[in-house]
């Protein structure tokens, strides 16, 4: 029996040592993004961060003309709310053609008055509807 009280007692003492000494290996995960991608109307606001089409976005997401960003290129005020129409947003069904990186914008299509622009949801610059995050 003492041996057998020895090998426990040897057991835990091992183990109790092994769970001292043992180091937490911190992992450190980064995710290269790329460049903000040159759409004409801006982009949605998740991966994969695909054109979005005009009338998505409302006017104030633009300033003199250039969108202000969304995910993890927005650089809008921190508080900012803007509205977007998800009948143009393909994960609702939205099925048209989409612009494409790099494609200019057509001059008819004013990005400071959106005409019949009819904005159903509320997003931050982060993709949270309703608002997000504070």
């Amino acid at each position: 029996m003492n041996r057998f009280k020895s090998l426990v007692l040897a057991a835990a003492v091992a183990a109790v040592s092994f769970t001292v000494t043992a180091s937490r290996a911190e992992a450190e995960v980064s995710v290269a993004i790329g460049a903000e991608p040159a759409c004409p109307y801006g982009y949605y606001d998740y991966a994969p961060y695909t054109c979005a089409p005009y009338g998505y976005y409302s006017p104030e997401w633009f300033v003199g003309g250039a969108f202000i960003g969304a995910g993890p290129w927005f650089h809008g005020p921190e508080n900012f709310r803007g509205r977007v129409d998800s009948r143009f947003d393909v994960r609702h069904g939205y099925s048209s053609r989409l612009p494409h990186p790099g494609d200019g914008r057509d001059a008819s299509m004013r990005l400071d008055r959106i005409d019949h622009f009819r904005g159903d949801e509320m997003h931050d610059g982060h993709g949270h509807v309703g608002g997000g995050r504070r």
